[in-house]
C-alpha cells in the first residue's frame, strides 16, 4: 500500500507560525494523508536568497524553517517519505545529510535537479549521472536511498539527440540512483507521462502527483488557454492511467504537490480536494 502525502512546498505560506503549523498539519491528515514530503532548505532557516526565489516561482517557503518539525509532525502522526536536497550538500557530506534523513524517519533523499545547468549538453548530462552515481553509493554506504526528481528540462533533446532524462535513466546504476517520478512536467513538456513511468519500470520508488488544466468558466476572450496546476480530477491529465502504472510498479508513496493556482487561493483547501482522488485511487 503506497503513502499518500503533500510535499511541505505546498505549505510555506501556512506554516509560518507554531500554531498555524500544527493546525495545517492536522488538516493534512484529516484529508486523509499519511504523509509529509520535507525539503531540506524549509526545516532550517531558511535563507533570504531562497525565500525571495521560491516567492517570485509563486511558492513561497514562508518563515517555518525555524519550527520543531521533528516535535510537529511527531505530534501530528504523518511520516515523512523523504528529504529533497540539493546535490551539494551532499557530495559536501553525505554523513550528515544521511543522518538528518535517519533523525526524520526516512530513508530516502531526493535530488530536485541542478540550477544553472545545461540539460541540453549530453556531456554535462552524462558527467551529472557519475556524480548521482557517487552521491547514491556514499548515501547507500549510510543506510539511505537517492532518488532524481524531475522538473521540464531534463525532457529537451540534448546536443547528441536523447533527451536529457534518458540519458539519466541509461547512465546511472540502479544500485545507486533510482527516481522520484513527477508527472505533471513532462505533460507540460509535451512528452507521455506514462510512457516515462513504462520505462522506469521499478526504478520509480516515489511518485510526484498534479493535476494540470485550467480553471476557467464561462465564455473566454481567446481560444487559447493558459494551463497550469489543478486539483487531482479536476484537470485533462489521465491520473487513474497513471496511478495503475505507479502502483503497479510498487511505489512507496505518491506525493501530492501542487503549484499556484489553487482554488480559493489556498493550498489548505486544494489538497483537502485532492484528497477525494487519492483517497479513492491510491490504495
Amino acid at each position: 500500500m503506497a503513502i499518500k502525502a503533500v510535499q511541505q512546498i505546498m505549505l510555506g505560506t501556512v506554516t509560518g507560525r507554531e500554531a498555524q503549523a500544527r493546525e495545517t498539519l492536522a488538516t493534512i491528515r484529516a484529508a486523509g494523508y499519511d504523509g509529509i514530503e520535507l525539503n531540506g532548505f524549509m526545516i532550517h532557516p531558511t535563507p533570504f536568497l531562497v525565500r525571495a526565489l521560491t516567492k517570485a516561482a509563486g511558492m513561497p517557503t514562508g518563515k517555518g524553517g525555524s519550527l520543531d518539525w521533528k516535535r510537529l509532525l511527531k505530534e501530528s502522526g504523518l511520516q515523512v517519505v523523504s528529504i529533497h536536497q540539493d546535490l551539494g550538500s551532499i557530495e559536501r557530506d553525505p554523513k550528515a545529510v544521511a543522518k538528518e534523513a535517519k533523525e526524520y524517519g526516512t530513508g530516502d533523499v531526493v535530488i530536485t535537479g541542478m540550477y544553472r545547468f545545461d540539460y541540453g549538453s549530453a556531456d554535462a548530462v552524462k558527467d551529472l549521472c557519475v556524480r548521482l552515481n557517487a552521491a547514491g553509493k556514499a548515501l547507500k554506504e549510510e543506510g539511505v536511498r537517492l532518488l532524481y526528481h524531475n522538473h521540464n528540462c531534463e525532457f529537451i533533446k540534448t546536443d547528441a539527440g536523447a533527451r536529457g532524462y534518458d540519458l539519466l535513466i541509461g547512465n546511472t546504476d540502479p544500485e545507486y540512483l533510482n527516481f522520484e517520478f513527477d508527472s505533471y512536467w513532462p505533460s507540460e513538456a509535451g512528452v507521455n507521462a506514462l510512457d516515462v513511468m513504462k520505462t522506469l519500470g521499478t526504478r520509480m520508488k516515489l511518485w510526484h502527483i498534479n493535476d494540470r488544466g485550467a480553471r476557467v468558466s464561462g465564455p473566454v476572450m481567446t481560444p487559447i488557454l493558459t494551463s497550469d496546476s489543478m486539483e487531482l480530477g479536476t484537470g485533462s491529465m489521465d491520473l487513474a492511467a497513471l496511478a495503475k502504472q505507479a502502483l503497479g510498479a510498487g511505489v512507496d508513496a505518491v506525493i501530492l504537490e501542487s503549484h499556484k493556482n489553487w482554488i480559493d487561493g489556498s493550498p489548505v483547501r486544494s489538497l483537502e480536494v485532492s484528497a477525494a482522488f487519492m483517497n479513492e485511487y491510491i490504495k
